[in-house]
């Protein structure tokens, strides 16, 4: 699977110990910001990027990490096609792409701890959206209300 990933300040720590993992994984990694971390640095624009990568199809699936995640989170779902979530469980990860076809992961460099990130960021990547009828019903409506109010 192609992933993208990018962090601002806050999230780099984590976000190299992701990219780390990923290395050593069968995935293709597409990492939008590599090179130091600026205090500068502002989570939207690495949230804009990773989330054009994945409407425009350049990759399969997201992650992103700032100091909360949330952020991140809520600049990654005004992209139309972008469905970004906040987790910081396996288990939200995982229903999070089996229910709501989640396609984006964000995460809080300052919340959780590295190897909890790496559980969630490997369950996020080995799910799959179920296609189960009431699944796929919700998902329409939500692409609906995307639709609807896209300018």
């Amino acid at each position: 699977m192609k992933i993208a990933i990018a962090s601002d300040h806050a999230g780099y720590p984590l976000k190299i110990k992701l990219v780390e993992s990923l290395k050593k994984s069968e995935h293709e990694l597409l990492d939008l910001s590599e090179g130091a971390p600026d205090p500068q640095d502002d989570y939207p624009d690495f949230a804009k990027a990773v989330a054009l990568a994945v409407a425009e199809k350049k990759v399969e699936r997201g992650v992103l990490v700032c100091g909360s995640g949330v952020g991140a989170n809520v600049a990654a779902n005004k992209i139309p096609g972008v469905r970004a979530c906040v987790c910081h469980d396996t288990f939200s990860a995982r229903q999070g792409v089996e229910d709501d076809d989640m396609n984006v992961l964000c995460l809080g460099g300052r919340i959780i701890g590295e190897e909890l990130a790496k559980e969630i960021l490997k369950t996020f990547l080995a799910s799959r959206f179920s296609n189960a009828e009431r699944h796929l019903r919700r998902l329409k409506k939500v692409l609906s209300i995307e639709k609807e109010f896209a300018k």
